[in-house]
């Protein structure tokens, strides 16, 4: 599972999951990716899972990147204990998420298998997500050059 190595500040406040994302909103290193459609935290052992079933179904054929990261620590006190005595230990490590996140991209792989792959990844995630596909700019055709057609 995907935990930090080292952290300065062990506990964090929760936070609050407004707005869209900025940074990683596209598809960077494959060809295709996962798009996320919702906020939410995803925990470590949720990407692990969700990379598993990815792999698995290529067959360990083509690439796959993990494009997001659980920085974030989630406190929990244990089971019937009393109010108070601080804020609880941490319990696991979670990935903030906004809409438009890419999560995961691939490449070496057709567009069919990349799709499947994706949505099996998909199920194993707390939120909706969508397959995109990297946007390449495409030559314009039949293109006039100093005001005439040539």
């Amino acid at each position: 599972m995907l935990i930090p190595k080292r952290v300065k500040r062990r506990k964090q406040h929760r936070g609050t999951l407004k707005g869209a994302a900025h940074k990683g909103n596209k598809v960077a290193y494959g060809e295709y990716g996962l798009m996320a459609e919702e906020a939410g935290w995803i925990k470590s052992n949720q990407i692990e899972a969700a990379r598993i079933a990815m792999t698995r179904f290529i067959k360990r054929g083509g690439q796959v990147w993990i494009d997001i990261f659980p920085h974030k620590p989630i406190t929990r006190h244990p089971a019937e204990a009393r109010m108070g005595s601080g804020k609880g230990a941490v319990e696991f490590w979670v990935a903030v998420v906004k809409p438009g996140r890419v999560l995961f991209e691939m490449a070496g792989v057709p567009e069919e298998t990349a799709r499947e792959a994706m949505r099996l990844a998909a199920h194993k995630l707390p939120i909706k997500c969508k397959f995109v596909k990297k946007e390449t700019a495409e030559p314009v055709e039949n293109t006039e050059i100093g005001g005439e057609a040539q």
